[in-house]
């Protein structure tokens, strides 16, 4: 797999959009960082979770109240992950740096590595968009088929059924399985990653931890089959919401795909315009999703701004709105959360169709 590359030597969409943004901060007179709006939630949702998980290891409640709790707990650790994690780890949940870095190892504390998911996510993710071969988002071949130029097996056929269920275990696939892969690879997918001592010792130890946290103690103060039902539900909980969010984004009708080949490629677009065409937004006047998704719903901004955090979002959807409009560009949008789901399963079914361009 070869090197991907930009035509960024005409970047008048991006240098025009980053201007309005700019000129609207200052105007305002606001910093692109987090203010009291964010750091609420990180007051309201860390102090929750660590409430409901003590209160379910007291195991001193009905059995349907303890199912409800592992859902609320499965829905507070997710929108920690939304709101907190996602902010941290792109640098944008505040001005200080070391209130980042703190922050970012929410990561760590629900199983994964913060380090391993800024490769994966900010270096790989938000540069290689919708690029097959390179994005490990949509690298999930053979069980999934997420774009049109991956490999067709006869099982594909049902993917829009079953990947509910791939996506209900995606937490615990990656905390036990992915995590690992990369880990001892040093690599995601064709991108190489250096860790340095101090991220070795971080990813041994937040494993351990977590297996402590998560697996032991629970299981010595509650008993195995009590600990397995809580601890499934909870990241059943967890893997259908992070997988629906982030795959409402990019893998919808609206959204284009791309493929490195062999060869070094150039796309003929700017970086900017890429991002416009492979992502989009979902239920942006529903103002509790915003909340509950950290302002994940405005995709298409987050992916222009990523180190602007998400609580401009909406204000700067309307100047991104406006500046795609100028530059005769598509801004992809689904009014609701539903009809974004509906167009994720309907692309699903159609991707699992051999005749839909497949690569095979």
């Amino acid at each position: 797999m070869h090197k991907v590359t930009f035509n960024n030597n005409n970047r008048q969409f991006f240098q025009s959009v980053k201007k309005a943004a700019d000129e609207y901060f200052v105007a305002h007179h606001l910093k692109k960082t987090g203010n009291w709006k964010l750091y609420a939630k990180a007051i309201i949702l860390i102090p929750l979770s660590l409430f409901i998980y003590i209160f379910l290891l007291s195991g001193t409640y009905a059995p349907l109240a303890g199912v409800a709790l592992c859902v609320v707990l499965g829905f507070s650790l997710v929108s920690i992950a939304f709101n907190v994690m996602h902010d941290a780890c792109h640098g944008s949940y505040s001005s200080k740096k070391w209130v980042n870095e703190v922050l970012s190892l929410t990561m760590n504390a629900l199983g994964s590595n913060a380090f391993i998911w800024k490769i994966k996510h900010n270096v790989v993710h938000h540069t290689y968009t919708n690029i097959d071969g390179i994005d490990d988002d949509i690298v999930k071949n053979p069980v999934l088929r997420l774009c049109q130029t991956q490999k067709w097996i006869p099982l594909h056929k049902y993917q829009y059924v079953y990947m509910f269920l791939v996506y209900s275990f995606s937490s615990i696939l990656w905390v036990y399985m992915t995590d690992f892969m990369k880990y001892f690879s040093k690599k995601v997918v064709v991108t190489s990653m250096k860790l340095t001592t101090k991220e070795h010792v971080i990813f041994w130890v937040s494993k351990l931890l977590y297996i402590g946290f998560y697996v032991a103690l629970p299981v010595a103060m509650l008993g195995w089959l009590p600990w397995l039902i809580g601890y499934l539900i909870i990241n059943i909980t967890i893997g259908l919401t992070l997988s629906l969010v982030f795959q409402l984004a990019h893998i919808v009708e609206k959204t284009s795909f791309d493929v490195a080949g062999d060869e070094p490629k150039v796309i003929e677009s700017e970086w900017a315009v890429h991002e416009i065409k492979t992502t989009a937004n979902f239920a942006l006047k529903n103002k509790w999703i915003s909340w509950f998704v950290g302002g994940l719903n405005f995709q298409v901004e987050h992916h222009l701004f990523p180190r602007v955090s998400h609580i401009h979002y909406p204000a700067l959807s309307k100047i991104v709105m406006a500046e795609c409009a100028r530059f005769n560009l598509p801004y992809h949008y689904y009014p609701k959360m539903t009809q974004a789901i509906a167009s994720h399963i309907r692309i699903m079914k159609q991707l699992g169709q051999k005749n839909y361009l497949s690569a095979s």
